[in-house]
């Protein structure tokens, strides 16, 4: 066992790795599936360790200093790692999120500490379904509380902690469990931040394996295809807009899910592994499921199981 930690923040990653041969018996696949648990981590989520990564090199550089207020968006996930981190650092947090996320997370900010401001969706977004354009209206509210405040801006979507997060974290992490027997990694995306670090990671230690961008059928953004809806039921991903820390040359192909499946594989993989994840779990499931069909017949891929689905008990994805 391990020593007894100073702090939570000690039990940020080094997550377990879990091979899903029932779910693959179940929907009879020919290959390997590997989830690696991120759910396990203190705040449930991925989010954790570049929380944890942008604060610490954010003190370390000067850009942060003691008792300076932190404020950023987040869908919720990474808000509540952010909570985590501030209230053993002892910064004071403000999460700025749209109501379109679930209330789970906002409540769970809460009761860690934070500040939590909740701004309106865009008119005609369904509730629920947070789009490119709910996104900008809470980084517009964002921007003035940092300028107001004088607070640092701890921005998941372009602070390079995000990406060494998952590169030197995460992505060796999978290369060690895995003894380096692996044939892709399968990712949602939301900053770019765990597929681009997971991918630098990887195939660093072995150029050809394969890397697959998941993306929403109805706005397939980075693959450059039509968006035929912005609103989508995937949280914490998917908004339709560029992203700084996605580079095309690390991915091998773009891959789209619906709704429906994100919400068969999340389902699927509580009923058959008992690991309850969320709607972007769900989505590697499925879209990791469809390759061991078809192209990666008889491979092994790994996914992330970005968070809980405890974060989720207010929408439909469990009935």
């Amino acid at each position: 066992m391990e020593k007894v930690f100073d702090s939570v923040l000690k039990t940020i990653g080094k997550t377990p790795m879990v091979r899903l041969d029932r779910l693959k018996a179940a929907w009879k696949l020919e290959g390997t599936l590997l989830a690696k648990l991120e759910n396990l981590n203190p705040g449930s989520s991925k989010k954790d360790r570049i929380a944890l990564r942008m604060i610490e090199e954010a003190e370390s550089s000067g850009e942060l200093e003691p008792g300076q207020p932190v404020v950023e968006l987040t869908s919720g996930n990474t808000g509540t790692g952010l909570a985590i981190v501030c209230a053993v650092k002892g910064y004071p947090f403000i999460a700025v999120m749209s109501k379109g996320n679930s209330m789970e997370r906002a409540r769970m900010m809460r009761a860690l500490g934070a500040e939590v401001i909740l701004v309106d969706q865009a008119v005609g977004s369904p509730p629920g379904q947070v789009s490119g354009q709910d996104l900008d209206l809470v980084e517009e509210r964002t921007q003035k509380i940092v300028q107001e405040l004088g607070a640092f801006r701890a921005d998941q979507f372009r602070l390079e902690g995000n990406i060494r997060a998952h590169e030197y974290g995460t992505g060796e992490e999978i290369w060690e469990q895995t003894e380096g027997c692996l044939d892709g990694f399968v990712d949602f995306v939301g900053t770019g931040g765990s597929f681009a670090g997971c991918s630098k990671a990887l195939k660093k230690h072995n150029p050809e394996i394969r890397c697959y961008l998941l993306e929403p059928t109805s706005c397939p953004w980075l693959a450059k295809r039509e968006v035929t809806n912005p609103n989508h039921r995937i949280q914490g991903g998917g908004y339709s807009r560029d992203l700084p820390f996605v580079d095309p040359s690390l991915v091998t192909e773009y891959l789209t899910v619906t709704d429906e499946e994100a919400i068969e594989g999340a389902r699927a993989l509580a009923q058959h592994e008992g690991i309850f994840g969320g709607f972007s779990t769900g989505a590697h499931v499925s879209a990791a499921a469809r390759l061991l069909e078809g192209q990666e017949k008889g491979s092994t891929l790994v996914f992330l199981v970005c968070d809980s689905g405890l974060k989720y008990v207010s929408t439909d994805l469990y009935l």
